[in-house]
């Protein structure tokens, strides 16, 4: 069998209308045999790790095209000990990919008229509205660098709501180690008159202060009103904390905590059962286990939280994430349900960078014209298919999580995928690649 036979039991309800299990591959589009290679290639890596690796040994991988589901398949174990065997509908710490969510339930409010784009975040969040730029001035006679925490002047303009959608806003993540944070020696250096390794030290002191599950939105986005951008909004591309502050934007411009926002607007109307910010006790039994022998307290999602993280909280399954997908890859619409109005949807995955902007930071590798990608708004976008290191439609637009999970939407194909796994973020990488790979592969012409 090519699609696990439980597929419609679990999905039930949830697909009727928009996302249907098909017993036909060669009707999508698909190899049967070809489709088939998928969980053994995976299940083979999986027999191959001790727990000693760090890896979960079990993924959910999930197909669906032209509206149907084309492959759902539960590998291996949602445990360490390889006791408790996964499930379709098994529980992920989805990291990152709640970046997206989070970027949906802005534009639902820029639909409304309740968020302006290109308006100022002091206008929602005027803690912020007296950020400096970082800079650092090196004595030529002695050599010895100063950090400052802030130029007497204020940037050259505010930053803006789609700055922090696209990440240009200057706000970066804290990157203690900076070979990690800037793998090309050459991004360190094109940004070193920004002071950036100072001000990443300082981002890693109110990492640790602020930054905590018994501390809110508000507490995080206060705690960075002291600290300074490490650009100029507007001019670099590096990921950072600019999704957490647009989480808080939401809060502000729509009256409700993040948490009740994307329940009412996303969650409910989409019937993601099981998506949220932490696992219901009743639910445990379904969440997969941590990578490391113990969950950091901030990822610690069995216990509801007082900070709704939008930049990487969710938890999530991959029947959930599919209608997710199903709704951006419909414009907007899924099951009679308008989320976002169609050309919203298209603003969201097309480039929206300037054509002079720079790239710094971790994402180096996975954004940029180096390989063939830009960012939208909320999503990475192949642009140059010269230059991109994975198969696909230019336009296909996609991201990932910290410990190993991915989507990506080819629209052109009518088809998106969905890989949930847990695993160091070092080792990821292998997988995902080669997820998508193997879904190409198995396209017939």
């Amino acid at each position: 069998m090519w699609t696990i036979p439980i597929a419609l039991c679990l999905l039930g309800a949830a697909f009727a209308d928009e996302l249907t299990t098909s017993d036909d591959a060669k009707s999508l589009g698909f190899s049967a045999a070809r489709l088939a290679r998928i969980a053994p290639w995976y299940q083979a890596r999986f027999d191959s790790f001790s727990p000693s690796d760090g890896l979960v040994p079990g993924a959910v991988v999930a197909i669906a095209k032209g509206g149907k589901l084309a492959y759902l398949q539960a590998i291996g174990f949602q445990d360490r000990a390889k006791t408790i065997p996964m499930k379709a509908n098994s529980i992920f710490w989805i990291a990152s990919m709640s970046k997206p969510v989070s970027s949906v339930a802005a534009m639902i409010l820029v639909d409304g008229g309740k968020l302006d784009l290109d308006a100022p975040v002091a206008r929602y969040l005027p803690e912020l509205q007296d950020m400096r730029v970082a800079f650092q001035t090196t004595d030529p006679a002695t050599g010895n660098t100063e950090y400052g925490l802030g130029l007497p002047e204020r940037p050259k303009r505010p930053m803006t709501v789609r700055d922090l959608l696209r990440h240009t806003s200057g706000l970066i993540y804290p990157y203690p180690d900076m070979d990690f944070a800037y793998p090309e020696r050459g991004l360190a250096d094109a940004t070193a008159d920004h002071g950036i390794r100072a001000i990443h030290m300082l981002y890693s002191w109110t990492d640790a202060t602020a930054y905590r599950r018994d501390k809110t939105l508000a507490d995080f986005v206060s705690s960075l009103a002291s600290l300074s951008l490490a650009h100029e909004p507007g001019e670099v591309h590096e990921y950072g904390w600019s999704v957490e502050v647009l989480s808080r934007v939401v809060e502000v411009a729509s009256g409700q905590s993040f948490d009740q926002f994307l329940q009412s607007r996303i969650f409910a109307p989409l019937h993601m059962v099981d998506t949220g910010f932490y696992v219901p006790k009743e639910k445990l039994d379904r969440l997969v286990d941590s990578p490391m022998p113990k969950r950091p307290p901030i990822w610690d999602v069995t216990t509801p939280p007082k900070l709704f993280s939008g930049d990487g909280g969710l938890v999530s399954t991959a029947p959930d994430y599919l209608r997710f997908c199903q709704m951006l890859l419909n414009e907007g619409e899924l099951d009679g349900v308008r989320i976002l109005a169609a050309k919203t949807v298209q603003q969201m995955t097309a480039s929206a960078l300037p054509p002079d902007v720079r790239f710094a930071g971790i994402v180096g590798g996975f954004v940029g014209p180096k390989v063939g990608t830009s960012w939208g708004l909320g999503f990475a976008i192949r642009t140059n298919p010269e230059f991109s290191i994975l198969p696909g439609a230019v336009g296909s637009f996609n991201w990932s999580g910290l410990w190993g999970t991915y989507f990506w939407i080819d629209p052109q194909e009518k088809m998106f995928a969905v890989l949930m796994v847990q695993m160091p973020f070092a080792q990821s990488g292998y997988y995902r690649r080669a997820f998508r790979e193997l879904v190409y592969g198995a396209l017939t012409p």
